[in-house]
Order: C-alpha cells, then sequence, then structure tokens
C-alpha cells in the first residue's frame, strides 16, 4: 500500500511533467497550425508520449531506483514513445491522403466534373460524410446546370421566333406604308385595314411578352374574386365561335357543375382563350374543339380542351409549355384571318397564371388529338 505522502508526490511529479510538456506541445500546435495535417498528428502524439515518458522517469528517478533499474525504465519508455510515433505517422499518412483526396474531389467539383459517394468507400466517417455532402451538391449542381441550359436553349428559341414574327408584319408595313406614300395602292382603304390589323397583332406579341415577363420575374399581381367557371367557359366560346367557325371547326361546349373558384377573371379568361385558340388553331378543317368542365372530387374542379388535331410527338410533351417552343410541322398552327399565329407564348402564360392560381395544368394525347387539362381549387376549398 503506497503511503499517502508518496502517492501526492507521485502524482504531483508526473502532473508538473505532462503540464509542462502539454504546454510546449500546444504552443508548437499553434505554431504549425497551418502546416501538413501529418505534422500535426505527430506533434499530438509526440506530446502524450514525451508526457507520459517524462512523468515515469521523473517519478522512477525520484524513487531512486538502481542504476540497473533505471535504464530498464529508460528503455522501455523509449520503445513505448518510438512505436507510438511510427503509428502516428501512420495514422496522419492515412488522414493526410483522405484530406488531398477530398480536395482532389473539391477541385474536380469546382471545374465542373462530377463527384460519386462512392469515391469516399473506406474513409473516416467524418471524411465519408463531407464526400457524401459533395456527391450530393455535384448532383444538384449538374441538375442546376442542365436546366440553366434548358432555359438558355428555350430563350434562344423564343428570341429566333419572336425575331421571325416580328419581322413579317414590320416587312408588310413597311411594303404598304411605302406603297400609299408613292400613290401605288389601287385600294387605299383596303392598306389601311390590314395595317391597322398588323398593328393590333404586334400590340397582342408585345402585350404576351410583358405578361409572361411579369410571370417569370414574380410580379404577376392577380385581383381574386369568386368567379363561375361556366360564365368564362360561355364567354369564351361566344367569343371564339367566328374564328371556329372560319376555319370550319365546331365549338362544342360541354358544361359541368357550375361550382365558383376564387380567381382573377381576366386572367382565367386567358387561359381559356390561350386554350381555346391553340386547338382551334391545330384542329383540321370540319372537325371539332371540345370544351367541358367537371368535378374533380370536393375541392377541385377540372376544365378539359380537346382537338383532333394528331396530338403532339411523345418527346415534346415536356416542353408544350416552355416559352417560345413550337410543335413539329404537323401542329405547327398557320395564320388565323392573316395574322401570324404567334411565337410560341399561349400555353406558356396559361401555365403562369394557372400555377398563380395555385392550380396545375397538363397535357396529354388521346385519340387523334391531344386534351389539355386545368386544374383549380373551388372557391370552398380555398376558404377552407
Amino acid at each position: 500500500m503506497i503511503a499517502i505522502g508518496d502517492l501526492a508526490s507521485i502524482i504531483g511529479i508526473a502532473l508538473g511533467w505532462a503540464l509542462a510538456v502539454s504546454v510546449v506541445g500546444l504552443l508548437l500546435l499553434l505554431a504549425l497550425r497551418r502546416r501538413s495535417l501529418l505534422l500535426q498528428v505527430g506533434v499530438i502524439v509526440l506530446t502524450v508520449v514525451a508526457s507520459t515518458v517524462a512523468g515515469v522517469i521523473a517519478v522512477a528517478n525520484a524513487m531512486y531506483l538502481s542504476a540497473h533499474d533505471l535504464t530498464v525504465v529508460f528503455y522501455v519508455a523509449g520503445v513505448a514513445a518510438l512505436i507510438s510515433l511510427v503509428l502516428a505517422i501512420l495514422l496522419g499518412s492515412w488522414l493526410t491522403s483522405s484530406a488531398r483526396r477530398l480536395v482532389a474531389l473539391a477541385g474536380a467539383l469546382s471545374e465542373g466534373g462530377t463527384v460519386d459517394a462512392a469515391d469516399a468507400r473506406g474513409w473516416a466517417s467524418e471524411f465519408a460524410a463531407v464526400a457524401d455532402q459533395l456527391a450530393d451538391t455535384s448532383r444538384r449542381l449538374a441538375e442546376s446546370r442542365a436546366e440553366v441550359a434548358a432555359i438558355d436553349e428555350s430563350r434562344r428559341e423564343l428570341i429566333a421566333w419572336i425575331s421571325h414574327d416580328l419581322r413579317t408584319p414590320l416587312a408588310g408595313l413597311r411594303a404598304m406604308a411605302e406603297a400609299l406614300e408613292d400613290g401605288l395602292a389601287a385600294d387605299p382603304l383596303r392598306f389601311h385595314r390590314q395595317m391597322r390589323s398588323q398593328v393590333d397583332h404586334l400590340s397582342t406579341m408585345v402585350d404576351d411578352l410583358f405578361e409572361l415577363s411579369k410571370i417569370q420575374s414574380g410580379t404577376l399581381r392577380l385581383v381574386l374574386e369568386p368567379v363561375r367557371v361556366y360564365d368564362l367557359v360561355s364567354d369564351a366560346v361566344a367569343e371564339l365561335t367566328p374564328l371556329a367557325s372560319a376555319r370550319s371547326v365546331t365549338l362544342v361546349e360541354r358544361p359541368g357543375p357550375d361550382v365558383l373558384v376564387l380567381a382573377d377573371d381576366r386572367g382565367l379568361s386567358r387561359v381559356i382563350g390561350n386554350l381555346l385558340v391553340n386547338a382551334i388553331q391545330h384542329a383540321p378543317e370540319g372537325s371539332s374543339v371540345t370544351i367541358g368542365t367537371a368535378a374533380d372530387g370536393a375541392r377541385h374542379v377540372v376544365l378539359s380542351v380537346a382537338d383532333r388535331g394528331g396530338g403532339i410527338p411523345e418527346e415534346d410533351l415536356a416542353r408544350v409549355f416552355e416559352a417560345g417552343w413550337r410543335a413539329s410541322a404537323s401542329r405547327t398552327p398557320e395564320s388565323l384571318w392573316g395574322v401570324s399565329a404567334g411565337a410560341g407564348l399561349g400555353l406558356a402564360i396559361a401555365q403562369g397564371i394557372v400555377q398563380a392560381h395555385r392550380g396545375e395544368i397538363s397535357v396529354r394525347n388521346e385519340d387523334d388529338g391531344c386534351r389539355f387539362e386545368v386544374s383549380l381549387p373551388t372557391h370552398l376549398s380555398v376558404e377552407g
């Protein structure tokens, strides 16, 4: 049994040397905080071993051991310190290698490459967690780049179509203005009417661009009030019947339940009008366009517009609502009443307005045409 006094002396000597060596190790770590991880791990292990060895030797020396016993203590402590230092170098090398590979993954990510979480197999859990985060960031960046590329492509198509559609009426206006100026117009009144029609068309295109810019910038403002879907559909059919008749297309109205939706009257009317005009443009002569409403449970109403225009290629269905997108030649609309069919903004505007109403718009092929559906929450479900 060790006496209390001897035990206090042993603890005091060991603690004193441990504190002294630890302070030196801490100062070395502060000096080397920007250096290699391997060097820092070596300093930590060396500090721990040195404090232990120093305490053992100091206590052994204070116990007045024989020279032989003290030499044995020195050798044992030295071997333990050497083995600990070798293990520290191996551990530090492994950590340094993992850190360098982690840096390489981050560098690949910054250069636009991809990071696979499988690259971190066998790493320490902390490094593996960082690698997983880098892999997730890589995936999200790839998705973002693909989305940006798609938006840029859509924007380029939109600019190309807008440029084409603006050039056509402007060229006509210039030609008619020159003919009137030179006195070559045989029927000036007819020229004036055509010029007025072209100006109206240009005004419509500018309005569409302005509306689309508000939708895409998030500045679209809706004036919401209870609106009867039946009234909106009936008004749209009455307004567009002459246009349909001019193309020998019949508008068929199939009214469903007379429900209320909380909506912007002007915006929702524009959605219905855009869908009907799109269907009329694509419908062949002698065919019909059907518009109807149906209840989708007690909380939603579904408005549908179906044509017989040959459908849309399956690979293009996902792009129907992109601004500036136009269908294949079989579904590229001709001009209506001598006016160009537009720059492909109608469906993009319709989608933006529907989404602003917390609704959904979709399209699918059926039979020999396609069917657009708009799902909107009813007035009661919105209040609830």
